[in-house]
């Protein structure tokens, strides 16, 4: 998925818990298979090849994922959206040689195809079908989540009482410490990479967090997110971090962006509005917000 998995498990057998961790991986790497862009075999593909063609039949698992992803795109008002894959890769690349923004009207075009209403479903057919040809979906917005939330699943289905599933920091932990504490996680500082600022304990949580320090480009001396806008094309400003903390792993990573793109007010309206999720937010300035039932020590 091109994220560094780590998954934890307590017991005093190494033995069984290395064959518990083992199960865990292995689910992760059959949901990659299932959901990779990578792979012309993968059922996202079969998909995206037949955009605007004609619908295609995939597993269950697969539908329903891309039906609660509909969801929260209409939750969020289209600031999460898994068409986002449409977007022209010649936009944005963030790499060395990017030396140079596009200019609004380009960035418009380039993501004319992004809109979630344009994924038609038919759940009795089990079908997804993308109405304009060009159109693409992926999962990165909500893939490691899913696959951080199935391996831990799996492993408590195996007998795993205690461990952490780390995908490339968002994580979900139940359970104790071997001392019997609580699991704990820092919350990381986004102007020092390595440090952290609040400390919380998210036994029986998932925590997800989109930031700006970790990929971005700077141009002209100013630093521009991976984030994009799914509606202009242009990278989300006035945001160094949003950190989500839910009950579910998928929910986390999934909701972890579109805070980010909808900006704080609206964020974090949105995050009072639901029930068991709250979320962290660090502004340029170094300012944080809190949604209502956060009390960060």
């Amino acid at each position: 998925m091109g994220n560094r998995f780590e998954l934890s498990v307590v017991s005093d057998d190494e033995k069984w818990a290395n064959e518990k961790i083992d199960a865990g991986v292995g689910e992760i790497q059959r949901i990659e298979c299932l959901l990779t862009t990578f792979s012309d075999d993968s059922e996202t593909n079969a998909v995206n090849r037949n955009a605007g063609i004609m619908p295609v039949a995939v597993s269950r698992e697969t539908f329903d994922l891309i039906h609660r992803s509909l969801r929260i795109s209409e939750v969020t008002q289209g600031a999460f959206d898994i068409s986002y894959g449409s977007i022209d890769k010649r936009l944005w690349n963030f790499d060395t040689t990017m030396t140079s923004l596009p200019d609004k009207d380009t960035a418009k075009k380039m993501v004319r195809l992004i809109n979630y209403r344009n994924i038609i479903l038919d759940d009795k057919k089990c079908t997804v079908f993308l109405s304009e040809e060009g159109m693409r979906i992926g999962f990165g917005g909500i893939g490691k989540g899913y696959a951080a939330e199935r391996a831990k699943q799996v492993m408590k289905e195996q007998g795993v009482a205690s461990g952490v599933v780390n995908a490339s920091g968002d994580l979900t932990a139940w359970g104790l410490q071997p001392d019997g504490k609580q699991w704990t996680i820092g919350i990381a500082d986004p102007n020092l990479s390595g440090h952290v600022f609040s400390y919380m304990n998210i036994t029986g949580l998932a925590v997800a967090t989109s930031g700006n320090y970790e990929k971005f480009i700077t141009i002209n001396g100013k630093k521009y997110s991976h984030t994009i806008n799914p509606r202009t094309g242009l990278p989300v400003t006035g945001i160094k971090s949003v950190t989500i903390i839910t009950t579910n792993a998928e929910i986390a990573d999934a909701m972890a962006t579109p805070v980010t793109i909808m900006g704080i007010k609206t964020g974090l309206d949105l995050i009072n509005q639901l029930n068991d999720i709250e979320a962290v937010i660090i502004d340029d300035n170094n300012k944080l917000y809190t949604s209502k039932n956060i009390n960060l020590k």
